[in-house]
């Protein structure tokens, strides 16, 4: 079964909102083992729905739409679609008691055009909405199923797990499943990465490879294709092995993990507890870490001491060295870390200070950045990084570099 996802709406062209709901459905549908070749959207506008079905049934056996299924004027996609096939809109009763009871129940006057939401297409599978008020459909016309759903994600997402996957499994003759794993690597480029496994990539059948930067991070997207799940997953797991054996010194997890829920998985396991100290990153690294359930077993706090007055008053900075040495250095990283790791009694002290930018600062250039770890054994480390980038991205980078930085020095915790 080839697909396409067509998004419904004139707030997606504008940018008003983001469209989620064709991310997930196409995960869902690899998951199913049907191809996506296209993602289209389309405004509130008939002609241009009907011309954009138009080009997808000539290349899809199915056609999944989101969006245009409220009570207002411009939701019209189901309308569309039932002129487009000849087909009637006919109202179901389920949903129209599901309807009237959300308003008996909210204590608010359900108007005429709300009864629209519970127009159906005359013979087609109804899809209930469990988290909303207008069903969603499934018409199978011509060797071509169209399937319908709301477009808000709160109830597009649960109504196509619960109702859409099982429509669709009952239409695929053979259910092959896909498989994929994602490699996490850090420290090494796109462009590297790529070519040390050119061949792999070049020879890639069953599974695929595919690579993906962001923010200095590079992931590796193994992706296999088999009735049985066993043997796709066996499939994936060679063709990580041989990429492993070439580039595993930069690999530090797979699939939806981070750098940072690997800080804290670690950290967890040693017993060992950390505090921060940030000052061009102005707080995200506490932030980052402290989105993550159970960090307030390893973090005790930190400082955000953004101005030379901070640094001298919260964290006993010496004043000689930032007259001598200025605070982007590894001398005020140096001292960054240890004392804030002495002033919270932690295992570990980081610190983070640098040039974010736009404009350079004591002489350094935008994206000088010096990361210092402290250890409780006495011995402290400073890494010096050149990143180059906007302001933003430097900020995130540098959590990026600390918690790698962090990653690959925990050995020291153990050394005396």
């Amino acid at each position: 079964m080839n697909g396409e996802i067509i998004a419904v709406g004139s707030e997606l062209l504008l940018g008003q909102i983001v469209n989620t709901n064709a991310r997930f459905l196409s995960a869902q549908l690899a998951e199913l083992g049907i191809n996506i070749f296209h993602h289209t959207v389309v405004g509130d506008n008939p002609a241009r729905l009907k011309s954009v079905l138009e080009v997808a049934e000539k290349r899809s056996n199915l056609i999944i739409l989101t969006g245009g299924l409220g009570p207002t004027k411009d939701d019209l996609t189901k309308e569309t679609i039932a002129k487009h096939l000849n087909r009637r809109l006919v109202i179901d009763e389920n949903a129209l008691q599901s309807i009237k009871q959300y308003f008996e129940k909210t204590g608010r006057t359900m108007t005429d055009n709300n009864k629209k939401q519970a127009l159906v297409l005359e013979g087609s599978q109804i899809l209930p909405n469990d988290h909303g008020m207008a069903p969603g459909m499934v018409l199978t016309v011509e060797n071509v199923t169209y399937m319908l759903l709301p477009g808000p994600p709160k109830e597009m997402e649960p109504m196509f797990l619960k109702y859409g996957m099982e429509s669709l499994l009952s239409k695929l003759e053979k259910t092959e499943r896909i498989e994929s794993k994602v490699l996490r690597f850090f420290g090494i480029g796109e462009a590297l990465l790529e070519t040390k496994i050119e061949d792999l990539l070049d020879a890639q059948t069953n599974p695929t490879i595919a690579p993906l930067a962001s923010d200095g991070e590079v992931t590796l997207r193994i992706t296999a294709k088999h009735e049985s799940k066993e043997e796709a997953l066996r499939l994936i797991q060679e063709t990580e092995k041989k990429i492993l054996a070439r580039v595993g010194d930069f690999h530090y997890g797979n699939d939806q993990t981070s750098l940072m829920k690997e800080v804290v998985k670690k950290l967890k396991s040693l017993n060992a507890t950390i505090s921060c100290s940030e000052s061009l990153t102005g707080g995200m690294f506490q932030e980052e870490l402290t989105n993550i359930p159970g960090a307030s077993s390893i973090f005790k706090g930190g400082v955000v001491s953004y101005t030379n007055e901070a640094k001298v008053k919260l964290l006993n900075i010496k004043e000689q060295t930032i007259h001598h040495h200025g605070v982007i250095s590894e001398q005020c990283a140096k001292e960054m870390a240890e004392n804030i790791r002495v002033a919270l009694n932690t295992d570990i002290g980081i610190s983070f200070t640098g040039v974010a930018g736009p404009d350079e600062l004591e002489g350094k250039p935008v994206g000088t950045v010096y990361i210092g770890l402290s250890f409780i054994n006495g011995t402290t480390l400073v890494e010096k990084i050149q990143l180059a980038g906007s302001r933003k991205q430097n900020r995130i980078r540098s959590v990026k570099y600390g918690c790698h930085f962090l990653l690959k020095n925990l050995g020291k915790l153990k050394e005396k």
